[in-house]
């Protein structure tokens, strides 16, 4: 799944480090969502949505996903 989340990293100027400790996850984690080797759990999802104040929608490219 496509994210922005890399781009939103540059814009605040955080490191993934630093996104990782705001939502209580590991660097790679946020690694791994970034590259697309790991989909974000809903739960995690709306945290990193929340730390960026803005939606889910607008981080995450559902286009793909299959219903």
């Amino acid at each position: 799944m496509k994210t922005k989340i890399a781009e939103l990293r540059k814009q605040h100027k955080i490191s993934q480090e630093e996104l990782a400790n705001a939502v209580g996850v590991t660097r790679q984690t946020i690694t791994s969502i970034e590259v697309e080797k790991y989909t974000a759990s809903l739960v995690l999802a709306y945290k990193i949505a929340k730390y960026f104040n803005t939606t889910i929608e607008d981080i995450f490219d559902f286009s793909d996903v299959e219903v």
